[in-house]
This record gives C-alpha cells, structure tokens and sequence, in this order.
C-alpha cells in the first residue's frame, strides 16, 4: 500500500504530486506517455524548436508565480501589444504606460480609434484592484456583449479583439465568458507572455523535477486504467498491476478522466487549432519585431508569431522561424494552408519577400481547449465528485488555461493531503 498515487503527469498532476510529497505522502506519479507535460510538449528538428501548437505563459498568473521558478525557465517575452495586419497596411496597438517606445505608433494607430484606446485603459485601470479568483466568478456574458456594453467600436472587435481574443479562446466570435477576457486582460495588464528559451515542455519538466525533488516518483510509459474510491482507501489499476493507495489524484485528459470516475459534467467536447512553422533566411526576413501579428481581414490564418525573433534559441543561425494558426481543424492539407499563410503574409509585408518561406511542420491540434461559453464554470466537476479519496486534478475543474491546470493540482493536493 502507497499513499497516494497520482494518475497523469501533466501540469495538474506534476503539481498535485509536488504538493502531496511536500505533505510528507509517498506519492507515485504514473504517465501514460513516455515523457511528462501532457498537452504542453516540445520538439526539436534541424536545430529548430517546434511548441506543440501556439502556447505562451502569462507571468502574471498567479499559480505560474507559486508553481514555478519563471527565471530558471529564460523567459523570452514577446512585446506588450500586438501588430495589427491587413492587405498593404500593417499598425502597432500596444501598452505605452509599459511600452513607452511605443507610444507613437499607438496614438496614431487608425485601426484603433483614440476613444476605443482610452476604453481599454479606463478598463485596464477598472481591474487592477480585482481579486482575480473574484473575476472568475463573474462573467456570464459573451466576451462580444462584453465589450458591446463597455462601449468598444464594431471595428475595435473586428480588427483587434476577435483576432487577439480568438488566438486565446480558439474562438474569434468571442462567444467565451467574459470572465475569461477580463481575468486574462489583467493578468496581460500586469505581466509579460513568454516561451521559455528550451521550449514550453520545459515548463511541465521543470514542474517533474520539483516533484521529485520534494519526494515523488515518476513512473513514464505506465497508463493507470482504473480508479476506485471506497470508504478511505482507493484501489487503483496499472495495467494488470492493482494498488491500494490512502489517496489518488486523477489528472488525465478529460475523456479519460470520464472514464476512470464516471464524474459526470467533466468536459470533453473541444476546440481545436492547426499550427503551422515555417523558416525564412534572417536577411529576407520582415522587420516583424517581438509582437504576435494579428489578421484584421480574416481567419486564415488567425495569428502570426515571430518565434526566433522572441526566443533566438527557437532557430539556427541566420534563420527566422514564425508560426501561423488556424482556428478549428480546417480540412485543408498541408500545403493548401501553408499557401493561405504565404499569400497572407505577402499581402501585409508587400516590402518583403517570400518566396523561401518553407513549411517545417504542421500540427494539428483536436483538442486545444474545452469551449467557455458564458456560465460554464457552474457545470464544470468539483475537484471531490469521485467517491472515496479521490480528487479531480485539470484544469477542466477551473476554466480552461495553464493557470487552470497549475491551480487545479494544488486545490486537489490539499484536499487529500
């Protein structure tokens, strides 16, 4: 008998486990796969580092300052703000108070009218002092009535929070709870989005090597197939191995969450992205900055992001590498997309060429995130619902975020700790 195994060794589950061991359980982590990270993995090809889909992290997060030790993971920001294109015009809409260079290019932005610009700081200013967990608890309206009521232009929505908020929500209609917008705009308010200099995996690595370090152990290529909760023990299965454990964590993907509890209200439909990465030479490459480049015109693709301009650990020498995505899973092959990306790209960057821009990989993403539309955090699974010493560890028990998954394994620790 154990004292509490932990099923699933993704962000929820690395941190459930860090936190049971810190109690002084003796925790074992099973992974199904043969590395940790679940959702969030890296890989690397060709001296280039591909993130598994578009993923960034917001420094302000508050379980990302208490989980983490952000400094050791090299952050490579991206700059406060976004570059907002269309055919033939491109135009910079960013924070001056934290971007003071910037400042010129906000104010005489056209995209953006000046009264739609001082909304945004009135309501930067209007959050600063709300308790996030607060904000949370909120909402109820579409992130489009939202803004709709704060007084935002229609071409405000159009050309920067449907393309801004939709690489965020995977939902550029921006029919999300508007507590996911307003939580999400104070923490960008308040801190940086960055990637880690060796990739986003290295985040959940770095989560694994607390865990161990605080007295787990983490045991890859071992999937747990069943779960059972009775009176104070569970009784949990690993392949044709059966463990009796005081405790156990469930932190696994939705499904097959579902599956080993039979918690009903766990979320499994899923909004999906397409990511695509393509190489350029750093001599023919546009002047882009560190800003991720927003389609004002329409959704294909949704978003660029300059990757090696952020983080020139992310290509080889005198090579750029940008990533571009797709909402949904369009039909499309591979180079259908990577041809809608060129000729987009060619239309906002006029000056540059394109011709050597190569496709380097394609991933396609069915499950990115689990849909929020307004009241959907009533409907979501407490982290107790299996029976016994049981817990519920994703961040399907919170909203659907990095901050979700890091939260959601500390409040599931302390539960059965």
């Amino acid at each position: 008998m154990t004292d509490a195994v932990v099923a699933g060794g993704g962000l929820a589950g690395l941190v459930a486990a860090r936190h049971l061991a810190e109690a002084g359980l003796d925790v074992t982590v099973f992974e199904e796969r043969d590395d940790v990270g679940g959702r969030v993995r890296t890989a690397r090809a060709d001296g280039y580092t591909f993130d598994r889909g578009f993923q960034v992290i917001f420094s302000a997060y508050p379980a990302v300052q208490r989980e983490l030790d952000v400094e050791a993971l090299s952050p490579r920001p991206f700059t406060p703000g976004a570059t907002i294109a269309r055919p033939n015009h491109r135009s910079v809409l960013s924070d001056p108070l934290r971007k003071p260079t910037a400042a010129p290019q906000t104010v005489f932005n056209q995209e953006v009218r000046t009264a739609d610009k001082l909304r945004l700081f009135r309501l930067q200013r209007e959050l600063a002092d709300r308790d996030p967990e607060t904000i949370l608890d909120g909402g109820g309206t579409t992130i489009a009535d939202y803004l709709g009521r704060k007084g935002f232009s229609k071409r405000f929505v159009e050309r920067f929070a449907a393309p801004f908020y939709g690489g965020i929500t995977l939902d550029r209609s921006l029919g999300t709870d508007s507590a996911v917008f307003e939580y999400t705009y104070k923490m960008l308010s308040e801190g940086e989005i960055f990637v880690p200099a060796d990739g986003m995996q290295a985040m959940p690595e770095q989560l694994a090597d607390r865990a161990v370090a605080a007295g787990a152990t983490i045991e890859t290529g071992r999937a747990v197939t069943g779960v059972r909760g009775e009176g104070d023990e569970a009784t949990v299965e690993v392949g044709s191995e059966t463990l009796t454990a005081d405790a156990a964590v469930v932190a696994t993907d939705p499904a097959t969450a579902t599956e080993l509890t039979a918690v009903d209200g766990i979320p499994t439909d899923a909004l999906g992205c397409v990511t695509q990465y393509f190489s350029l030479p750093t001599s023919m490459a546009p002047k882009t900055g560190k800003r991720i480049v927003l389609n004002a015109a329409d959704e294909r693709p949704n978003t660029v992001a300059p990757l090696s301009a952020v983080a020139s650990e992310y290509a080889p020498e005198g090579m750029e590498l940008y990533s571009a995505t797709f909402l949904g899973i369009p039909e499309e092959d591979d180079e259908t997309l990577a041809s809608e990306v060129r000729e987009a790209v060619g239309s906002w960057y006029p000056e540059a060429s394109f011709g050597d821009l190569e496709l380097l990989r394609t991933d396609r993403v069915p499950f990115a995130q689990f849909p929020q539309p307004p009241g959907f955090r009533d409907s979501l699974p407490d982290p107790d619902a299996p029976a016994g010493p049981v817990a519920l560890a994703g961040d399907y028990t919170r909203w659907s975020s990095i901050q979700g998954a890091l939260e959601s394994g500390r409040v599931a620790a302390d539960l059965l700790a």
